[in-house]
């Protein structure tokens, strides 16, 4: 695995648990939700940090994917 540093990590895992907040979202709308967020501010590629951030996040079971079609992302 790659190692990230920690600010981002935390910057990256705090829009995704606010973007999933309220609903459950698919991989699409996550991750657009988390780039509109920090495009502006966020030092890197999004979209990659993003993902890495999201697949920690599954394997500590902190957020899931729903078995629906299309899947879909929930706060456990």
């Amino acid at each position: 695995g790659k190692s990230i540093s920690k600010k981002k990590y935390d910057t990256i895992k705090q829009a995704l648990m606010e973007a999933l907040q309220n609903e459950n979202l698919t991989h699409t709308e996550l991750v657009n939700l988390v780039y509109e967020k920090l495009k502006d501010s966020f030092d890197g590629n999004v979209h990659w940090y993003t993902e890495t951030v999201k697949l920690d996040l599954e394997a500590r079971h902190i957020i899931e994917r729903t078995k629906s079609k299309p899947p879909k992302y929930s706060l456990k």
